[in-house]
């Protein structure tokens, strides 16, 4: 029947006819995959320079005293 070398060679080629037909899918993944690490590296570094200042909105909250109870 078959041998070992024969079916190795049977996979091999029917990995190659399926990996064909997933290239155009895989290329067009991997370069949109490409265009945004490259725009989001971009605005890493845009919103990282030293002449923006960087401004984070928050709140006040008071803080009990743990020795006391009382508020500080």
């Amino acid at each position: 029947m078959f041998g070992l070398s024969e079916l190795a060679i049977i996979l091999i080629v029917v990995a190659a006819v399926v990996a064909v037909r997933k290239l155009p899918g895989l290329t067009r993944s991997a370069g949109r995959s490409a265009r945004i690490l490259k725009s989001e590296a971009r605005a890493t570094r845009d919103a990282d320079e030293p002449g923006t200042p960087r401004v984070i909105q928050g709140e006040t909250v008071e803080r009990e005293d743990p020795g006391t109870g009382s508020r500080a």
